[in-house]
């Protein structure tokens, strides 16, 4: 009775930082209460049980535990004292990817509404047909989703294969962003003239009864940013008809005040008012991009630290 009391006091005094774990396969009766979990029977074989043992006291276990009544001898293990972070790690992992996955299920939502509703957001460019708000939405909102789910499902699991593939999407992903604003900027002004010249090819395509939705995007940007055409109103001439607008280009809208009137339109085109917008909300945007990157860095770090632990450990956490 009083060599199990002092075996359990010993056991109880969690004093060093520096711990083990002593795990005990199909362990018998004699052991601790606290060393097994709450299915702790001393009736019955328990599968395997663990318990945090101060390294100080690592020999007088070895020499106070029931060795006689295991079937195999005990086993000392060093837990490694990142455990605590990295399961913090791991939830906090797995709860900013359930949020980027039900952004992700959110932004897919919105693409799915946009391309079965009127087309109001329909692309203006006749060179890319697919490249449409909608379209854009459904691409972004599924690869987020996608990214999401590898990261939550990998770091709850900590399978290996899912937080590596969680790292290599969030790589391929950060390598073409750096690919396609290096390209912008080395081509800006290629891609400036062409883009003019692709929207005027598809303001030809303004009263085609199949594109009623470029129609309604046109009629939506020049009442929204105040602009007219391309470069400016006398874009609409070879469309519409010499001294023709439509009625959006107007300062005040009512019928037919795109005909034959020039007084009270808006002057300026609609790729410089667009341009403008850019460069006046250059700090916001350039405040999500940081923001965007940084999230990117810190979830292949993250996703690469729990990988590289698993890889090391050789099994799963507990936690």
């Amino acid at each position: 009775m009083g060599s199990g009391s002092k075996r359990q006091k010993k056991i109880n005094f969690l004093s060093s930082f520096q711990v083990w774990s002593v795990t005990f396969p199909l362990v018998y009766i004699q052991l601790p209460q606290q060393c097994g979990v709450a299915a702790y029977d001393h009736r019955r074989k328990i599968e395997e049980l663990s318990c945090i043992i101060p390294l100080p006291l690592e020999d007088q276990l070895r020499n106070t535990l029931p060795v006689e009544e295991l079937q195999q001898p005990v086993e000392f293990k060093k837990c490694n004292m990142a455990r605590g972070c990295l399961c913090c790690l791991k939830y906090m992992m797995f709860l900013f990817n359930l949020i980027f996955w039900l952004c992700g299920c959110g932004l897919l939502g919105v693409g799915i509404w946009l391309s079965v509703s009127q087309g109001n957001f329909a692309t203006f460019s006749p060179s890319f047909p697919s490249l449409s708000a909608a379209n854009l939405v459904i691409a972004i909102g599924t690869v987020i989703m996608v990214t999401g789910f590898l990261g939550c499902l990998g770091a709850i699991k900590e399978n290996k294969c899912l937080l590596l593939s969680f790292f290599i999407v969030l790589l391929i992903i950060l390598l073409a962003e750096l690919i396609l604003v290096i390209l912008f900027f080395v081509y800006m002004d290629k891609v400036s003239e062409s883009a003019k010249k692709d929207l005027k090819e598809g303001m030809k395509l303004y009263n085609s009864e199949n594109n009623i939705g470029l129609k309604n995007a046109w009629n939506i940007i020049q009442a929204e940013m105040k602009c007219c055409g391309v470069n400016d109103y006398t874009d609409w001439y070879p469309v519409l008809g010499e001294n023709i607008v439509p009625d959006r280009c107007c300062m005040e809208n009512s019928q037919d005040c795109g005909r034959n009137s020039t007084e009270s339109l808006w002057k300026t085109g609609c790729y410089e008012k667009v341009m403008s917008w850019f460069d006046d909300n250059k700090h916001v945007l350039g405040s999500i991009g940081m923001c965007v990157l940084i999230m990117q860095i810190l979830g292949m770090a993250f996703s690469m630290t729990l990988f590289q632990q698993i890889h090391r450990t050789g099994k799963k956490y507990d936690a």
